[in-house]
């Protein structure tokens, strides 16, 4: 019977160790499962006409959409750990991470030309994913986030970024990495006995027992996602002591213990176990949508700062121009004046518009130098250096009039963005992080039921000694009295007294670590236990407090998910208003610059021929101008409606052909526009 309860012991011990991973791999990958079918479902009714009321029906993004899961990427996974083998120490050696790069990317030395930055369009967002500090700082992010995955693989808690973590529940009571421990010692001591008969000490004045202990003592523990516990123990002390009444001096007692654990209530199952692994695979998700979101807002900072330099520099040519106009008219009315055709008024008049036009083109010098200095913020890491501070660019992709302009209903585009935005993914995700604390701190608020099985062998052994009585060997005790205090002869068994002690001889036969460790493997002193553990938490209130907060936070990312939902609706909805409004504004500022020069020609005939007056002239002038810095600022506007188009749709990266994979590592696959070559493809956005 003894025999059968061992084996059931080992072979549970056994089907633990086997069982349990591969039963949470299973379910593992049975969740991984579930969250691709819901992430198809949501994606199915995200395309349906009228949106469910349910703000996980409405997330519709398939896991291919370029601005969502974007972790099919080369390079450092630092939630894998490093290998034990060939290394035996690598796992206790620091992460070899290389120091960032500061230095300006190289495509820019490629360039430079004469001293300038000819710069298209196309550069200028290549050099921004390779050397914009705001992407390479939230380049960090998606690595973070998979550091923590791999310490909530170990059974730990994941900590974000922010200072005030909110950690709701217990956390995992096992280590799901195996721990093995040793201890190694040696003691000596002297103990004084009160009562040295029954200790075998001696009756010395203060009789004492001298002890020396020695002891190697060896643990294992591992803790698996159903929340089982494995503790293997293997103590083996080894004790010498002066006393005489023990049987092994020194004496070797080995135990051997094997615990194995279970919750039945609270802590029982996958999610309580594994709940901050699937948060944590959630939140690199969430940390490389974060990043996609950088690239994308840095791509459309990028692409206006360089309209805008477009613009600028557009401007200052007008301003020129206007300062050219102004400074042949003041010329002209000045010779006038000399030889007595014209009075001093128009000369004044004319005088006054040139410094203003002068003034306005001091302006316009301002703002173009910095805008250049803005734009070479977004492209360059380091401002300072040789090749680029101070230096001049020349953008070489023009203003140009798209023929055709996005013409989508706003129901299509609301879905086509909530398919794309990561804003909106990262809110599913969340939410799906929510639900999971939900079901956590639901199952906390059970008590703690726990059964335990428990098997230990003990052994024992040493150098025993042995004393064996010689027959018919006495030695005679001379001090014996012969007599009794009467006179008579003391008899034994009838014959007279011999009085004296039986010889005997002493062996010692020798023992060891090997004889107690047969002990305990050949199982001659077992102990078996079996139990359960409860506790109950009277009135429970700090579970009651995390299962609430759980749900209220669960609600409060539905409340948010559908406010992401609306800040999309309204972010497209002002886009397509921006970019149907910029180029009817195109249209009408070009035919407005187009009638101001004819009436400024005309004005300047009727002038030669005397029938106008210079204030006239100046007039027209000034509303050419005006009439030209219109029509460039609504070219300008149109281009950049068409990248905050872009952005609101959720099509940056695919419009300009970029591969978050890419800037992730910090390089574009992209070839520098020779300087001096036309763009091939300068446009930007749906057109």
């Amino acid at each position: 019977m003894i025999g059968r309860l061992q084996v059931a012991v080992v072979l549970l011990t056994a089907a633990s160790l086997i069982v349990s991973p591969a039963y949470a791999a299973a379910q593992a990958g049975q969740e991984q499962n579930q969250t691709q079918n819901q992430a198809q479902s949501q994606g199915q009714a995200s395309s349906r006409t009228q949106p469910p009321s349910q703000p996980e029906a409405q997330t519709g993004a398939p896991a291919t959409e370029p601005a969502r899961d974007l972790r099919s990427v080369e390079g450092p996974d630092y939630s894998k750990p490093k290998a034990a083998l060939p290394n035996l120490f690598a796992p206790y050696t620091p992460e070899n991470i290389p120091e960032p790069m500061l230095t300006n990317s190289s495509r820019i030395d490629q360039l430079i030309q004469d001293g300038k930055l000819m710069l298209s369009l196309d550069d200028a967002i290549s050099l921004a994913l390779e050397n914009n500090l705001n992407i390479n700082v939230t380049r960090f992010t998606p690595w973070i986030a998979e550091t923590q995955l791999l310490k909530a693989k170990a059974g730990g808690i994941p900590q974000t970024g922010s200072s005030q973590q909110v950690v709701l529940g217990s956390s995992p009571v096992v280590s799901f990495d195996p721990v093995f421990t040793m201890n190694l010692g040696w003691s000596h001591g002297i103990f004084p006995v009160n009562n040295p008969f029954t200790s075998g000490a001696g009756t010395t004045a203060i009789p004492a027992v001298d002890q020396n202990t020695a002891f190697v003592d060896l643990g294992y523990t591992q803790g698996f996602h159903t929340g089982t516990s494995l503790q293997v123990t293997f103590d083996t002390p080894r004790t010498s002591t002066n006393l005489s009444d023990v049987v092994f001096n020194p004496a070797l007692s080995p135990i051997m213990s094997v615990t194995l654990s279970q919750p039945l209530l609270n802590g029982f199952g996958l999610l309580p176990n594994t709940r901050y692994i699937l948060e944590a695979r959630n939140s690199i998700k969430v940390a490389n949508s974060v990043f996609a979101q950088q690239v994308i807002a840095t791509v459309t900072q990028t692409s206006n700062d360089y309209w805008e330099l477009v613009y600028d520099r557009e401007n200052v040519k007008v301003q020129e121009a206007a300062v050219g106009v102004s400074q042949k008219l003041y010329e002209d009315n000045k010779k006038q004046l000399e030889i007595g055709t014209m009075a001093p008024l128009d000369v004044l008049t004319a005088e006054s518009q040139l410094a203003t036009d002068q003034q306005n083109l001091i302006v316009a010098q301002t703002t173009k130098l910095q805008q250049e200095t803005v734009l070479l913020n977004d492209i360059a890491k380091n401002l300072l250096a040789k090749d680029v501070a101070g230096i001049e660019i020349i953008p070489t992709t023009p203003i140009s009039t798209p023929d055709l302009v996005e013409n989508i209903a706003l129901q299509d585009a609301v879905q086509e963005a909530w398919r794309k935005r990561p804003e909106l993914y990262q809110a599913d995700l969340n939410l799906k992080n929510a639900g999971i604390e939900v079901k956590a701190t639901n199952n906390g608020l059970l008590p703690s039921l726990n059964a335990y099985v428990e098997y230990q062998s003990q052994g024992l052994n040493g150098d025993k000694i042995n004393t064996t009585n010689v027959p018919g060997d006495f030695v005679a005790d001379t001090a014996s009295p012969l007599v009794d205090a009467n006179g008579n002869e003391i008899l034994f068994g009838g014959n007279p007294a011999f009085a004296g002690f039986p010889v005997s001889t002493t062996s010692i036969n020798k023992g060891g670590l090997g004889g107690s460790l047969a002990n305990v493997f050949h199982n001659d002193f077992p102990v078996y236990s079996v139990g359960v553990n409860l506790t109950l938490p009277i009135r429970n209130r700090s579970a009651q407090a995390d299962s609430a907060r759980a749900h209220l936070d669960e609600r409060q990312q539905r409340v948010q998910y559908r406010q992401t939902e609306n800040t999309i609706v309204l972010n497209v909805r002002n886009a397509l208003i921006a970019l149907q409004q910029d180029r009817a504004q195109v249209a009408a500022a070009d035919k407005a610059r187009t009638l101001a020069q004819q009436t400024l020609d005309a004005e300047q005939k009727k002038y030669q021929l005397g029938s106008s007056t210079s204030y006239n002239v100046v007039l027209r002038s000034r509303d050419l101008t005006a009439a030209q810095g219109t029509a460039l600022r609504a070219q300008a506007n149109l281009e950049e409606a068409l990248v905050n188009f872009n952005q609101a749709m959720g099509r940056t990266l695919e419009v300009n052909r970029i591969t978050v994979a890419d800037a992730l590592r910090g390089v574009t696959g992209r070839n520098p526009l020779i300087p001096g070559t036309p763009d091939a493809d300068a446009g930007v956005g749906a057109k």
